[in-house]
């Protein structure tokens, strides 16, 4: 049985058809809502699994799973008329082919040991399938990696499908340093990238799209409209990305801040670097921790941060009082009326690089958002969450931001 005689014209789109038999190790389908790539790869698992493919296919989440690449996988059996050719459990979340006993396997994220107990009757994994994948840690997908092994006639794949968040994500800087988004489709010995978003979807209702084009919030319209990597109007923060910073992690000329944090809020101190010339902020590293006591904070900054003075939140006189006398040179911050949004805005004019390890302050940067209105319009008054790493960022540079800041300058960092 071939794929020709089993696989009518109309059951795809077009623009996936070439990739049926992609052989590449990684592949990568996103872009924005009903764009059709769970369909496809759907119908593709069917065909794979009639051709003795092996394949795990995972959420991050169990029990999301049933309510849909299961469901997928079944529609698409049904539109094939292949009913007669599987042996469909739902109770064990596998699907059998009659013909040759290759699996499709379906299985949480969240249920650690039974994935690292998954072994087809039938040989060993040849696909991974993960359904949303931005859902997923690095990690975990670092693991799934591993299960691909074995002897197998078949080209092992991963297969990643996922509408796009934000380019801080770990998928992002992973698979998309090569990619050209102005164009949809990359294609290497190792990798397949194609965006898709709902004009390639010749079978959606004219209802459908309407309701696509005409989604009025910016994040939404960009991300499930249009399939872009997201950034909202609301965003405080642009101006930044990651990059290794591994050559930088010696430099001396250092500045620390501190934001106190415990129970519910993190303590969260920055190491940092500035450059006046080229107006660039360097974020080399992050202490980011809750229920730390003041002695527990102190005994870390002595090797985050050690012979060096730390710029504190001055609204926590006791606790600063608290790390001097544990030999921490802590100094409080001149903080004053308008120095928060004085702060933010001097930020906003600076290029900010921060280093791949420093995962919070990435996380910060992405989500600090301006305030919005009773109508939900944004206001230029920024929400107070998400923003404790990026408070020690500014408590770090209040001597950058001023005009006045030959004193501060001439601090040691040793």
């Amino acid at each position: 049985m071939t794929r020709r005689l089993i696989l009518p014209r109309s059951a795809l789109n077009p623009v996936y058809i070439p990739c049926l038999d992609a052989p590449q190790r990684y592949q990568i389908y996103f872009g924005g809502a009903s764009s059709g790539k769970s369909c496809f790869l759907a119908t593709r698992l069917v065909l794979d699994t009639l051709s003795g493919r092996n394949t795990l296919i995972v959420r991050n989440v169990a029990k999301t799973l049933r309510t849909s690449c299961l469901n997928e996988v079944q529609k698409a059996i049904s539109r094939l008329s292949l009913g007669g050719c599987f042996r469909i459990s739902r109770t064990d979340m596998t699907i059998t082919a009659r013909n040759n006993g290759a699996q499709m396997i379906f299985c949480g994220l969240d249920d650690v040991e039974k994935i690292k107990s998954i072994t087809p009757p039938n040989g060993p994994l040849t696909d991974v399938w993960i359904e949303e994948a931005t859902e997923i840690a690095y990690n975990d997908f670092k693991q799934l990696d591993k299960r691909l092994r074995g002897q197998t006639r078949h080209v092992k794949r991963m297969t990643l499908s996922f509408n796009p968040v934000y380019k801080t994500h770990w998928l992002y800087r992973e698979f998309f340093s090569g990619f050209d988004e102005s164009k949809n489709f990359l294609l290497s010995p190792d990798l397949l990238i194609l965006k898709t978003t709902y004009r390639d979807n010749q079978f959606l209702t004219e209802d459908d799209v309407r309701a696509l084009e005409s989604e009025r919030d910016p994040y939404f319209r960009a991300v499930y409209t249009l399939g872009e990597w997201g950034a909202t109007g609301e965003n405080i923060f642009t101006n930044w990305r990651t990059e290794d910073l591994s050559h930088l992690q010696n430099s001396e000329k250092c500045l620390f801040g501190l934001d106190f944090g415990f129970s519910s809020d993190p303590c969260a101190c920055v190491r940092c670097r500035y450059d006046r010339d080229q107006k660039r902020v360097y974020i080399l590293s992050e202490l980011y921790e809750k229920g730390l006591t003041n002695d527990a904070l102190a005994q870390r900054l002595r090797s985050f941060a050690p012979h060096s003075y730390v710029t504190c939140d001055s609204a926590e006189p006791k606790s600063i009082a608290d790390l001097k006398n544990h030999g921490i040179l802590a100094l409080p911050a001149k903080k004053g009326p308008d120095s928060l949004m004085h702060g933010i805005q001097w930020l906003r004019a600076q290029e900010i690089v921060v280093d791949i390890r420093c995962t919070h302050m990435a996380r910060e940067l992405t989500l600090y958002q301006w305030k919005r209105d009773r109508d939900g319009q944004s206001i230029r008054q920024p929400q107070d969450r998400d923003n404790h790493l990026i408070d020690a960022l500014r408590y770090a540079l209040e001597g950058e931001m001023s005009a006045r800041y030959a004193a501060i300058q001439a601090r040691p960092c040793w």
